[in-house]
């Protein structure tokens, strides 16, 4: 990240984040929502007593924006009333950091929509209403240019049969286990996989970190997908780096984008 483009504060709160982790209890409920595509998945946990937040916390797969974005929003609400919280916007969030570059509002600022969802998760717990799975708030399409276009001529939701990609130049994008274990299934059949995640490390269980160390799998981070470019089949991606803040391309036969 660079200083000459993310405030002081964004930098304080991504280098050390308040409030990491989770909480458990009745009184507890949980907010979840992301965006796989562009890599920044956010859960934002909430303790409530007396209809005021006592306590929030976060975890946060994501560039350095989206942790600074949800240790913040966690520090706000503390303290406030359901109804105040449910004020709380993208904006307010961004304000409070003294600003984001306008890249990072719509990818990586999604805490407060998360802590929105904790907020009606608890409520509809207390009703004794059934709370199905919150989904994620934006499209996994939205912020990558090309794939739906491509979806079924080189961009994958899955991967049913690693056969179909031998010997091809694979990109896969990393949102959580199932991602790392679809690469390291293309790794059977290709020599050809990157694994492309906005963190600086892959977070991942120990045993799949292990096979992912002993593989030819080539890891690119602090960077997300940004375009996918081709006639009629994928043929070239266009990577943003985060630490850089550049763009450049790649040449690939293949995109998956584990769902």
């Amino acid at each position: 990240m660079k200083s000459t483009q993310y405030s002081e504060k964004v930098l304080d709160h991504f280098r050390n984040p308040r409030n990491v982790g989770v909480l458990e209890g009745d009184d507890v409920a949980v907010g979840r929502v992301g965006n796989p595509t562009c890599g920044d998945i956010m859960e934002v946990y909430i303790r409530v007593k007396d209809d005021r937040i006592a306590d929030a916390k976060f975890r946060t797969f994501g560039c350095g924006s989206a942790i600074a974005t949800s240790s913040m929003t966690t520090e706000m609400v503390k303290g406030m009333t359901l109804d105040e919280a449910l004020k709380v916007t993208r904006q307010d969030v961004a304000t409070e950091l003294d600003g984001l570059p306008p890249i990072k509002m719509h990818c990586s600022n999604l805490a407060a929509d998360a802590l929105h969802e904790a907020i009606k998760n608890y409520r509809a717990a207390q009703s004794q209403e059934a709370v199905s799975e919150p989904e994620a708030e934006a499209s996994t399409g939205e912020c990558v240019i090309g794939k739906d276009e491509f979806l079924q001529h080189g961009v994958y939701t899955s991967v049913e049969d690693p056969s179909d990609f031998e010997d091809k130049r694979v990109l896969v994008i990393h949102n959580g286990d199932k991602s790392v274990k679809a690469a390291l299934d293309l790794a059977s059949k290709t020599s050809r996989v990157v694994l492309m995640t906005p963190e600086t490390k892959i977070q991942t269980t120990r045993e799949l970190a292990k096979q992912l160390e002993s593989s030819q799998i080539k890891i690119i981070y602090s960077s997300r997908l940004r375009e996918i470019r081709g006639d009629q089949e994928v043929e070239r991606a266009l990577i943003h780096d985060d630490e850089e803040d550049e763009d450049h391309e790649i040449y690939i036969d293949a995109v998956v984008i584990v769902d």
